[in-house]
């Protein structure tokens, strides 16, 4: 009779042979999962309730915007230079043991965000807490297809899918909540308890993955990967101040595009490369890849876009805003689970396409964005748009890593956690800059076709005091001022509005796009015998 994975515990030596030792069981892989869930909730909640953080931490911090916004940008560069470390490390110090590191460095990490005394020290913070941010969600990923039964990887992909989606929903909400009756360092406080106590947890509950045969570090294609990685995000989230066509921009794109470009001929020169580019030779995988990206990019948008529309076009606090998105969290958060199952008995195709093709449709709703959208507006897109996501974003990333050989899952991991954080960062960029070139072309449109003989016709506005009118603004003339100012603060919103409106229109065609794709995709072989993992007992 042969054993399972959890029932066939081995002794490793010290000369790298292994002996069976008593059989003793591993709790059941869904207590694994759930201990897994949680850390990475808590990771990838923290990239989006810091956004919600950032007018606080100016105000506190007496910095401007445009510093400020380096405690997010800080965040994805480093992300982009230690996730390609991430299989190297699983693989030299064992999945487990880096596991916990990982989250007891991003305690750690968060703890000294929360202490921080001036914007520098809350930047270099937030560097140490991306280097564990960036490596949990690889680990994850690895870990759950090795403790996971093959037949099962579809539902445990489904909970695994509540930490990528829906903890960037409920971030907004949640730092909304925090800032408003506390104070924003809470947002970073916050972890510590819960990493200290996802840590004993995995301590006690997680198998133990011992490191496999030592391999050299790939020090030249560390290089290239994390400067090519390092100089695309850069260049793009600094595009807007830059301007995409200035120097520092171009050099940073071309540069780290010839980088990324010679980290691939490196590897695939290396016997151990530091990430095996092979992978792609897979063609399930790259499919997903191709796909993958649509759909961060509406996630991320969605979750940037709405939120700030909500607050300037509609007044609303950030709180207010974040409990409008709520029912669409709850919508993903039921529906991964099931699309998990699903996946299990008729595979990632028609879930993908449907998925899709409601991601599409949804985001072609919120096309509609505009400062008269009711509350029932904005639930009801996006719980269309979150139906979406909630169908076909664990299904798709499933197939993919599921396509590869057992000892390639690490290498599948880190690209797709990569993939997933690149071009969500890097799609915001690019729409930013879009939606703030066509804010002002529009704006300027809408004034030539104004006339000051039209303020006559339009009715007195009643003003909000704290608006900084002068006396001789409320005189004769003051009727017409007024007007005026409301016919801008109108015509403002209205363009807010309709550039937000093209970024949507735009996603919705991109989403289709990738249903042809989706069409490619099927149900990956079932995993032979010899690439089940063997797992060590920590007792």
């Amino acid at each position: 009779m042969t054993l399972t994975t959890s029932e066939r515990p081995v002794d490793e030596r010290t000369d790298g042979s292994t002996t069976a030792v008593a059989k003793k069981k591993d709790p059941p892989w869904g207590l694994s999962l759930a201990v897994l869930v949680a850390g990475m909730f808590m990771a990838v909640l923290d990239v989006t309730i810091v956004n919600v953080a950032v007018p606080a931490v100016q105000k506190d911090l007496g910095a401007s915007l445009e510093d400020v916004l380096w405690i997010a940008t800080a965040y994805t560069l480093t992300l982009g230079v230690v996730v390609p470390l991430s299989s190297w490390l699983g693989n030299r110090f064992g999945l487990t043991n880096v596991y916990l590191a990982s989250l007891f460095g991003f305690a750690i990490g968060s703890a000294l965000c929360g202490m921080a005394w001036n914007l520098e020290s809350l930047i270099a913070f937030r560097v140490v807490q991306a280097v564990s941010g960036g490596i949990l969600p690889v680990m994850t990923m690895t870990l759950l297809y090795k403790i996971v039964p093959p037949e099962k990887i579809g539902a445990a992909m489904g909970m695994y899918g509540l930490g990528i989606v829906f903890a960037p929903a409920t971030g907004p909400v949640l730092g909304g909540y925090l800032i408003e009756h506390t104070n924003w360092r809470l947002i970073f406080y916050v972890n510590v308890p819960i990493a200290v106590l996802g840590l004993i947890a995995a301590v006690l509950v997680l198998p133990r993955f011992p490191g496999g045969a030592r391999r050299p570090f790939d020090a030249y294609g560390f290089v290239t990967a994390a400067y090519g990685l390092f100089a695309i995000l850069l260049a793009v989230s600094k595009a807007e101040d830059w301007d995409w066509v200035s120097y520092p921009t171009l050099i940073l794109l071309v540069s780290g595009a010839l980088s990324l470009a010679l980290f691939v001929v490196i590897e695939l020169e290396r016997e151990h490369p530091l990430v095996d580019v092979r992978v792609f030779l897979t063609w399930q995988f790259t499919n997903s890849l191709l796909i993958l990206p649509v759909l961060s990019i509406s996630l991320f948008a969605m979750m940037f876009y709405v939120p700030t529309f909500l607050q300037q076009g509609q007044g609303l606090t950030a709180l207010e805003a974040g409990l409008r998105l709520m029912p669409q969290a709850f919508v993903v958060g039921f529906l991964m689970p099931i699309a998990g199952q699903l996946y299990d008995k008729i595979g990632p195709r028609w879930l993908v396409v449907i998925g899709m093709l409601l991601t599409g449709w949804g985001s072609y709703l919120l096309s509609g964005i505009n400062p008269d959208m009711t509350e029932a507006d904005v639930i009801l897109w996006t719980c269309v748009r979150a139906c979406g996501m909630g169908l076909s974003m664990m299904p798709l990333m499933t197939a993919g890593i599921s396509a590869l050989p057992a000892s390639r899952v690490d290498q599948g991991s880190a690209i797709n956690n990569l993939t997933q954080q690149a071009s969500a960062a890097i799609g915001l960029g690019i729409f930013t800059t879009m939606a703030v070139g066509q804010q002002a072309q529009m704006a300027a449109d809408r004034a030539a076709l104004m006339t000051q003989n039209r303020a006559a016709e339009l009715p007195v506005i009643p003003m909000p005091p704290g608006m900084g009118l002068t006396p001789d603004m409320m005189g004769a003339g003051g009727d017409r001022t007024l007007a005026m100012y409301g016919l801008y603060q109108q015509t403002r919103l209205h363009v807010l509005g309709a550039s937000y409106s093209n970024v949507f229109l735009v996603i919705a065609g991109l989403c289709v796009a990738a249903v042809i794709l989706s069409f490619l995709l099927r149900r990956p072989p079932a995993a032979s015998p010899g690439d089940t993992p063997v797992a060590v007992h920590a007792g």
